[in-house]
């Protein structure tokens, strides 16, 4: 397998666009990933375009616009995963030497539901009896609260966090700060979360240009390598589950690591799945960041935070940047490879060498999660 890169990035800010259609949301993100990489569109042979709720031919649609069509397009849905699970995609056609250079896009229009939670498989038992993401999330909450004496207030710090992050980026979808006291008297949701407690629904478009390693070098000095690439399935159970060690990103995280030859202690800097702020706090665990019941205390002790030991979510994750489903996974390479070229301004994390994205998809019953991808980015 050769080696792969990644020599241009795009972003349409996350924002609820209700009166733009997917593509248009869509295609301002392709075009600046292909200015931004230095290339020509004629040169991208192959594209990848995660949506989970975005209809048939999504790629088709989006990449029309800029009449980027005759390539091979492959469309992917793989829920909350869906465009990480693209750019694993990418990763690998670019790594067999099937293709020089491809791209990889992520996209999604959430405001034609008209708000609330996201519409799952009415055939799904756990659904039918009302399990949607929320209430799933409340409950991993209160049994971690239960196990770890996790409190609320240290729960509320998550979202402090986040949004703290989020004001300083441009791209954000919520770029206001937030005290402990407004996230706990915020609108009650699915206890013990209150509204701030609970990614925004929104729409959005990242996308990124893909290549060998050998083609990268005839663009920049400094491509961004990726040490990794890793997705994985949740494994079904019947029986008990523990909700408060997500056994799919454990178990992929492991596997990354390994292939990457990168522990935990290496990471400089990560975006992760914090949908709700106890994911954020599982997942600290999860990838080996701290041990078992530690999350909190890494929080309280700003670890976590920008000028920390392992700052996360320096974007301001999917509780302050956004979650238009589709396009997070591309959203996160695209916040860790700017962060890698050392081009956050306010938020930048110091001499940050090595990022890590991390994506999960869930809502289907017996499963911890439906999907998890893992990527590992080096300088």
């Amino acid at each position: 397998m050769g080696e792969v890169c990644v020599i241009g990035v795009g972003l349409t800010p996350f924002a609820k666009y209700r009166d733009r259609s997917l593509a248009e949301i869509g295609w301002p993100a392709v075009k600046q990933a292909i200015e931004d990489a230095g290339v020509d569109k004629r040169d991208i042979e192959a594209a990848y375009c995660g949506t989970a709720l975005g209809g048939m031919m999504a790629g088709q649609r989006v990449l029309k616009m800029l009449g980027i069509t005759g390539l091979p397009i492959t469309n992917v849905e793989n829920a909350c995963s869906s465009s990480s699970t693209a750019f694993r995609q990418a990763y690998i056609a670019v790594a067999a030497g099937a293709y020089d250079m491809v791209l990889v896009l992520g996209v999604e229009k959430l405001t034609k539901f008209g708000g609330g939670t996201l519409p799952l498989e009415r055939e799904d038992f756990e659904v039918t009896h009302g399990l949607v993401m929320p209430a799933l999330y409340g409950m991993r909450a209160r049994r971690y609260m239960h196990d770890y004496g996790l409190t609320e207030k240290q729960l509320a710090g998550v979202a402090v966090k986040a949004h703290r992050h989020g004001s300083r980026n441009p791209d954000a979808q919520y770029r206001n700060e937030v005290t402990v006291d407004e996230v706990m008297s915020a609108r009650p949701i699915a206890d013990p979360f209150t509204l701030l407690h609970c990614c925004p629904s929104g729409d959005g478009a990242a996308a990124a240009i893909v290549c060998s390693a050998k083609t990268a070098r005839k663009y920049t000095a400094a491509p961004i390598r990726v040490a990794c690439s890793e997705v994985n399935s949740g494994k079904y159970m019947t029986g008990f589950r523990d909700m408060t060690s997500p056994e799919i990103t454990v178990r992929g995280a492991r596997q990354a690591y390994e292939e990457a030859a990168i522990g935990p202690e290496d990471v400089d800097v990560a975006e992760v799945h914090d949908a709700f702020t106890i994911a954020e706090l599982l997942y600290y665990e999860a990838l080996g960041f701290c041990e078992r019941g530690d999350a909190a205390g890494l929080l309280e002790d700003g670890e976590t935070s920008l000028g920390g030991r392992i700052p996360v979510n320096p974007s301001g994750g999917l509780l302050s940047k956004g979650h238009p489903i589709g396009a997070t996974g591309a959203a996160q390479v695209v916040e860790v490879v700017r962060q890698l070229r050392g081009d956050c301004g306010d938020r930048q994390v110091e001499d940050a060498r090595v990022g890590l994205t991390h994506c999960t998809g869930g809502g289907i019953s017996g499963f911890d999660h439906g999907a998890c991808s893992i990527h590992m980015f080096a300088t």
